[in-house]
């Protein structure tokens, strides 16, 4: 930690917000409910959530509610820890379908509820079949379901745990294929494998754990979810003996208020609900000093307004994003990273004091690191994080869930300092003790970021495809609804744009063969 000669600069709510602006944030727009968290907690990259996942299923006595974008029943929760009979440590099967089997079987009361978005289907259509399999002819207290519940196009990509309503997780890690890692991002870590035997590259995620009425109000807003994609009304489970807080996950702060907030696209005559927009603009209006994001994607036109209007101030707050440097396909690349490239540029011009750096992370071995993480922190009065892009689609046409907190500051404070230092390969005291000597966020990442092995590389301006700049142009595949439309507004992918995708994509493959061969 830093000496006495030379302390950190603080960041605290005297500097910023006050105790009551803070709460005002957290107002009908930016949340759909605010409620008391008795234990909240931070957890970094998979590795560490399915272990504590685990545990949680293991000690449920009632419900399990999971709602998330994708579920894969063949998922190894533990990786290279089973032995010859496919059990985990724990004694209980390492796959996540056969270990939900089991964890029913041990609890009589037990019912899980599990709800996928239809559309992660078609994504990973061999996955469908253990889901199947499960739900039908698994036990009669596992209930799977898909969620199409949404504008054709549209996506369900809220990703919710729930147990026995007394503690839940919110954030962008799904119990799928691809995403288990480490917070090293081993180069090469045999660990990351799929289910054919190919290596999975390295992949940062977070999510939050909590207990308490938040747990709760997580538990009612998946219970809407689950009763809007099939019309089964679910009820509270009762007289469920109290749930322990997982072992060997460490508290980051008690007794706080936890604000949860959604997106979801006008449908079946009710409104848009933007309180994720809402809430990301009012952080970046807020912000004095730092605005820390971490996302997949970087494409919200009216998130990178805000930040280009910061940006033009006097004296501004510096800001850094974590992007990855490319997506997992050329068409979700295309679709996305034109649209980075257009407003980096815009926030660029703005820049006038140097004070905006978007960057990927890369491995020892220099592979890039996967960012899915979606992530927001502000000074040490907000920190945001749930399944929510920095994209169009997640500011008003997918369904989404976010939880953010605006005390304690130093637990605010202290989770960007992880972050960044993870992505630095650094320890959390040698980051604060050269922020204490550089007086700037930047200006430490500079300091302490390596030219070669584990660090953080500038994202580069890659040339656009004909493709990317028709996505970029015409947001085909990152549409929204403002306030005030309606689902007929025509917004988002529709049959017809399937088709005209299609018949660009075997042209201009039939031309590859042709002429590019």
């Amino acid at each position: 930690m830093p000496d006495q000669a030379d302390p950190v600069p603080e960041l605290s709510a005297s500097d910023g917000l006050s105790a009551h602006q803070q709460q005002a944030m957290f107002r009908d727009e930016t949340a759909w409910k605010v409620a008391r968290a008795d234990k909240f907690a931070l957890i970094v990259d998979a590795a560490d959530y399915f272990r504590v996942l685990r545990k949680v299923f293991i000690s449920a006595k009632k419900e399990l509610l999971l709602i998330g974008w994708d579920f894969d029943f063949e998922l190894e929760m533990l990786p290279g820890e089973a032995d010859e009979n496919g059990l985990a440590p724990d004694g209980l099967p390492n796959q996540l379908g056969s270990f939900i089997e089991a964890i029913v079987e041990r609890s009589p009361e037990l019912n899980v509820y599990m709800l996928k978005w239809n559309g992660a289907v078609l994504a990973a259509p061999g996955r469908l079949a253990p889901s199947v399999a499960l739900s039908m002819f698994g036990s009669d207290r596992i209930h799977f379901a898909l969620d199409g519940h949404h504008p054709f196009g549209a996506c369900h990509h809220q990703k919710i745990v729930v147990a026995d309503d007394a503690l839940a997780f919110c954030g962008g890690i799904d119990a799928t294929e691809k995403r288990w890692d480490t917070s090293e991002h081993l180069p090469d870590d045999p660990r990351r494998i799929c289910k054919d035997g190919t290596r999975s590259g390295p992949w940062h995620d977070a999510t939050s754990a909590m207990s308490g009425p938040a747990a709760a109000a997580l538990a009612k807003l998946s219970r809407r979810r689950w009763h809007r994609a099939n019309g089964e009304t679910l009820q509270s489970p009762e007289d469920t003996p109290p749930t322990p807080w997982p072992e060997g996950l460490d508290v980051d702060a008690t007794d706080i208020d936890v604000a949860i907030s959604r997106t979801e696209p006008p449908f079946d005559g009710k409104p848009l609900i933007n309180e994720i927009e809402q809430l990301y603009l009012d952080g970046i209006k807020a912000a004095q000093q730092i605005i820390y994001i971490e996302s997949q994607y970087f494409a919200a036109e009216s998130i990178c307004a805000a930040l280009e209007e910061r940006l033009r101030e006097q004296d501004g707050p510096e800001i850094v994003v974590i992007n990855p440097v490319e997506a997992e396909s050329q068409l979700e690349d295309d679709a996305m990273h034109v649209t980075r490239q257009r407003m980096l540029e815009r926030l660029e011009a703005a820049d006038h004091q140097d004070r905006f750096r978007i960057y990927y992370p890369v491995t020892k071995a220099g592979e890039p690191i996967y960012v899915h993480a979606k992530i927001m922190v502000v000074d040490d009065i907000l920190l945001k994080i749930g399944s929510s892009n920095i994209n169009d689609r997640s500011m008003g046409f997918d369904t989404e869930c976010n939880v953010a907190i605006a005390e304690p500051a130093d637990v605010i404070k202290s989770f960007r300092v992880r972050l960044i230092s993870e992505h630095l390969d650094v320890s959390t005291e040698t980051f604060e003790k050269t922020f204490a000597k550089e007086k700037g966020f930047i200006a430490t990442i500079r300091r302490l970021n390596r030219a070669s092995g584990r660090g953080l590389r500038d994202v580069d301006r890659d040339s656009a495809t004909v493709m990317g700049e028709l996505l970029a142009d015409t947001r085909l595949l990152d549409p929204r609804y403002h306030p005030g439309e309606e689902t007929n507004a025509g917004r988002g992918l529709r049959p017809r744009h399937i088709a005209i995708l299609a018949t660009g994509l075997a042209l201009g493959w039939l031309a590859w063969r042709k002429w590019g061969s």
